[in-house]
């Protein structure tokens, strides 16, 4: 069996929700108190043991290049005369997370597109994609919990949440299946924002994916949607109608952070904030001072 040395970080998109903010600042970059969204993802599939972070970007995305680059020596410099060896250690980790490559996503739009941008890298291998604007923290890590469902049963993984409001189901691709084993399931189709009355499950399959090279030919074919776009859930869909078997594992000990939504990202920013070592004690006793209550 394979072992899963890469994933794709599709990284490309305009931000829309997030303007004036994102005209000219990555949405992946936004910061989480003192990291951007984007190293918490690479993080995660750096420990679920992969090698290889190939991130497919777009125009304006330099600061993410910049970001896993080596620092530069301006700053080296002005951190060692501030005697700050903590900091120093941080920022060259961050280079040394993995291995980084950079793709400049071609043709349509659409959530499959970059994916297919990113074939020349992955070839022939099995894969993970992982979204850049979204990321779960787990016990295990969300994609070490896939890997471990990848090597009992092989297939294509996804990984899965339950959407405990019904009036939530419509935003999600949500999974028809039957059960397996434990927290896993296999998929039978995955019906796409379906409404709430209509929904299969309550299990919304999304997030994190592990593909087999063969989703690239289903894509490179695959007629344009809405808007002219070509997307993922689409591909894996007529990739289960050939027979290729796809489980959905429910992520276990998880919480599921959206950050591409304002919403979502201010209450991840609080609620991470509440967790950091330095700041916890003194942001919860400002949050106790403004009396929200």
């Amino acid at each position: 069996m394979q072992k899963i040395r890469k994933a794709v970080i599709p990284a490309a998109g305009f931000g829309t929700r997030f303007l004036p903010q994102t005209k000219a600042m990555p949405k992946e970059m936004l910061p989480i108190v003192d990291k951007p969204v984007i190293q918490y993802v690479v993080e995660e599939a750096v420990a679920a043991g992969i090698e290889d972070i190939v991130i497919v970007t777009g125009a304006l995305k330099r600061a993410i290049e910049d970001h896993f680059d080596v620092p530069n020596a301006e700053l080296l410099k002005n951190l060692e005369a501030g005697g700050k060896t903590d900091l120093l250690e941080k920022i060259h980790a961050i280079s040394e997370l993995a291995n980084f490559v950079y793709i400049r996503q071609k043709g349509l739009y659409g959530n499959g597109t970059p994916v297919l941008s990113a074939e020349p890298v992955i070839e022939n291998e099995m894969f993970a994609v992982m979204w850049g604007d979204e990321f779960i923290y787990s016990n295990p890590p969300r994609l070490s919990q896939m890997i471990k469902v990848y090597e009992k049963f092989g297939g294509a993984v996804i990984s899965a949440v339950r959407i405990q409001n019904k009036g939530d189901l419509k935003r999600y691709g949500i999974a028809d299946v039957e059960p397996v084993e434990g927290n896993v399931y296999k998929i039978k189709n995955i019906v796409e924002k379906p409404h709430p009355d209509k929904a299969p499950s309550n299990l919304a399959a999304h997030g994190a994916y592990i593909l087999p090279p063969e989703i690239f030919n289903i894509l490179r074919q695959q007629q344009p949607g809405t808007g002219g776009e070509i997307y993922l859930p689409e591909a894996i869909s007529e990739l289960i109608k050939t027979g290729y078997p796809v489980y959905a594992c429910e992520i276990e000990n998880g919480r599921y952070y959206d950050t591409g939504d304002k919403l979502e990202y201010m209450k991840t920013v609080v609620e991470l904030a509440l967790q950091h070592p330095d700041i916890n004690g003194d942001f919860r006793k400002f949050l106790k001072e403004l009396n929200l209550d």
